[in-house]
């Protein structure tokens, strides 16, 4: 059962925060959703970085006057479950509660309760289908570490999602240490089982999805050059014909305000797959 915690009226819909009792994590989980002021005619479901919350996106992407005007919906799931006292969860900001990295995890402890890519790929999907009548007009998108989990889960769920989009996304994972940290920890030291957590090596090992995948980089983003190598899945997609359209906007950051300057054209894009 879902429980409307606040309720906000935005651009003529609701943007409303809720909970509900997760049978994937077992534990309650929290997300937010924009309700435009007609039915929906399609659902974009948004997953956010590192140490974010559902929160983040709703304040401030700026995204409902888009959603609005294009009458889709959008769907936030929190970033990993809460509530939680497991060896190391508490003590990082780049794994553990803030950082549930969209894997289904197989290590002790966290096996029990970190399935978060069962939770967006099936369950939440499953209750906006079915709470909403959408059939399969649902996309995916995400920011950092919710871009890595939105091409992830696009490239391997790609009859549920109808397109893929990403802000500054890590795509390869398995090369950089926020990748290398998280994938060991959640799912061991057999670097083999990471692959099919890595967008980069998904490409490589025949997934595609049928539409083109649209991302944005900024050129001044910190983390650049370290952690998100959008070259790596950019010369992956070129090598295997997967359809990308890579905009690496000058000057921009890793923050709200770059997301906020492009995410209208990251909802016409949804809109137009989304018909």
């Amino acid at each position: 059962m879902v429980k409307v915690l606040k309720s906000h009226k935005s651009f003529g819909g609701l943007t409303q925060f809720l909970e509900h009792d997760s049978s994937s994590t077992g534990t309650t989980m929290k997300f937010s959703w924009f309700l435009p002021s007609k039915p929906a005619k399609g659902c974009l479901i948004w997953l956010s970085g590192l140490t974010c919350t559902d929160e983040n996106f709703m304040a401030k992407a700026g995204a409902q006057k888009y959603l609005e005007e294009h009458q889709l919906m959008v769907v936030c799931p929190d970033t990993s479950p809460r509530g939680l006292s497991l060896p190391n969860e508490h003590e990082s900001y780049d794994f553990g509660s803030g950082a549930g990295f969209y894997v289904n995890a197989t290590t002790s402890g966290y096996r029990d309760h970190y399935k978060m890519y069962d939770y967006v790929a099936d369950e939440l999907y499953t209750l906006v289908q079915k709470k909403f009548d959408l059939s399969d007009r649902i996309a995916i998108a995400g920011h950092s570490m919710g871009g890595h989990g939105a091409l992830v889960i696009g490239l391997r769920e790609e009859k549920r999602f109808r397109s893929i989009s990403a802000f500054s996304p890590i795509v390869h994972p398995t090369a950089v240490a926020w990748g290398e940290k998280a994938l060991r920890g959640y799912l061991g030291d057999d670097r083999s089982a990471w692959q099919d957590y890595d967008a980069t090596e998904l490409l490589l090992k025949g997934k595609r999805h049928p539409q083109s995948i649209l991302i944005d980089q900024g050129t001044q983003d910190e983390f650049l050059e370290k952690q998100l190598l959008p070259e790596h899945f950019q010369a992956a997609s070129r090598k295997v014909s997967q359809g990308l359209k890579l905009n690496m906007r000058e000057g921009y950051d890793h923050s709200y305000y770059f997301i906020s300057s492009f995410i209208g054209d990251h909802v016409a894009y949804h809109a137009e797959h989304l018909r």
